[in-house]
């Protein structure tokens, strides 16, 4: 659905309005490339021949948990317009309930102990944005973006990124293989424009 905010038209987010993307849990990632460009390189023979911009892709993928320590990579695949990989985000002690936290009592030395502070209306209700799923997408995408365009200065990516919080080890199961088995698949793949 698309909203004025500011006066301005802006598409609805698709994330999940009541889930702290910060929080630990296995994600499946989608970011393509605008207007579904080929610039990370082409399938031959069932397999991904990366282009040099694909294997920067690559590359700063598997460099993401260096930015992010609470970072676990699990499958990935560079396709020619599109990459697919799980992000586990896996923070210790980051089990606790968020509100359960904001009734702590805060306590002093030597003093009184004093009450939790009331959140401010201008703060996020899940905390920092600096240690969520959005940044560390937003730092991969900003670290290939700086170095392809020196290759290509066309290169961009997609705005946006798809994810999908994975729920249980079925389904963890199922979007691996399909992560893998992807450039056997890519004759059949929705994100192949060049049928």
């Amino acid at each position: 659905m698309i909203e004025k905010f500011q006066n301005k038209y802006r598409i609805q987010s698709a994330r999940l309005q009541k889930w702290d993307y910060g929080s630990n849990a296995a994600y499946f990632i989608t970011i393509c490339t605008q207007n579904r460009e080929h610039y990370f390189g082409e399938i031959e023979n069932n397999k991904m021949q990366l282009s040099e911009i694909g294997k920067m892709a690559n590359k700063y993928w598997f460099e993401i948990p260096e930015h992010f320590p609470f970072v676990k990579l699990d499958a990935f695949i560079v396709m020619p317009n599109h990459i697919h990989g799980i992000i586990v985000i896996d923070k210790p002690n980051n089990d606790k309930n968020i509100d359960a936290i904001a009734t702590v009592t805060v306590e002093t030395q030597n003093f009184a102990s004093l009450p939790p502070s009331p959140p401010s209306p201008s703060k996020n209700k899940f905390g920092p944005q600096s240690k969520n799923l959005a940044s560390i997408i937003r730092g991969y995408k900003i670290g290939v973006t700086k170095n392809a365009k020196k290759i290509n200065p066309l290169w961009q990516w997609q705005t946006r990124f798809y994810d999908h919080i994975i729920r249980n080890e079925k389904s963890f199961t199922n979007i691996r293989n399909y992560i893998i088995e992807n450039p056997l698949k890519w004759n059949d793949d929705k994100f192949n424009d060049n049928e």
